[in-house]
C-alpha cells in the first residue's frame, strides 16, 4: 500500500458523497466516465495515470475497494478503510511536524476541526502550498498533489484534515477525528 492509495479511496468515497448531495457533473451515466475513469482521478489528483490504475488494483486486491457491479467505477470499502485510518494509518505513515511555512490549514486547524479542539501551540499545522493564506508548522501530506487537489473539493479537503489529525493527534485527539470521519463516511 502507498499514501496515494488513501489519498485515491478517499476522492472515491468523496465522490460518491457529492452524488448524494447532488451536486456533481457525474450524476449522469454520460458523465461518470469523466469522474472515475484514470483520466479523471488523475487530472483531479494530480496524480499519474498508469498510478492511478496501479493503486485502484492494489486496493481491490486487499479488499479495500470493489467494483460497482452496474457501472463498473472503482468504489472504496468504507467499512474497511475505516479501519484502516482508525488503526493503522499513523504507523505506516507517519508525520512529523516541520519548518514553519505558507500553507493550507490540515488538522486541527482546517475548518472541519476548528472548534472541536483548542490548539496549545502557538503555530497551526498547514500543507505546505506557495498559495496558502495561513503561516504554520509544515506538515508533509500523504501525496505532494493534495494541496492542489483539494481546491475544487471541500470534501475530500474534510477527510484528509481528519487523516492528518489522526497521524498527529494524542489519542484523546484523534478519536475525535475518528468519530468526526466516521460520521462522515456515513452520510456517503
Amino acid at each position: 500500500m502507498k499514501s496515494q492509495d488513501i489519498v485515491i479511496l478517499l476522492k472515491l468515497v468523496s465522490l460518491e458523497r457529492q452524488s448524494h448531495l447532488n451536486n456533481r457533473v457525474c450524476l449522469s451515466p454520460k458523465h461518470l466516465e469523466n469522474c472515475y475513469s484514470a483520466r479523471g482521478l488523475a487530472r483531479a489528483l494530480g496524480i499519474s495515470k498508469s498510478e492511478v490504475n496501479a493503486s485502484i488494483n492494489r486496493s481491490i486486491e486487499i479488499n479495500m475497494a470493489t467494483r460497482d457491479r452496474n457501472l463498473e467505477h472503482p468504489k472504496a470499502n468504507k467499512k474497511a478503510l475505516l479501519e484502516f485510518i482508525s488503526h493503522g494509518l499513523k504507523y505506516v505513515f507517519p508525520v512529523k511536524p516541520a519548518e514553519i511555512t505558507r500553507g493550507v490549514p490540515t488538522s486541527f486547524a482546517a475548518p472541519v476541526l476548528k472548534n472541536e479542539l483548542m490548539s496549545t501551540g502557538e503555530y497551526i499545522y498547514v500543507w505546505p502550498d506557495a498559495r496558502g493564506k495561513e503561516k504554520g508548522q509544515s506538515i508533509k501530506p500523504l501525496y505532494k498533489s493534495v494541496p492542489m487537489a483539494i481546491q475544487d473539493d471541500p470534501i475530500l479537503y474534510e477527510y484528509l484534515a481528519l487523516v492528518d489529525a489522526i497521524r498527529l493527534g494524542n489519542p484523546r485527539e484523534a478519536k475525535i477525528a475518528v468519530s468526526i470521519m466516521e460520521e462522515k463516511l456515513r452520510q456517503s
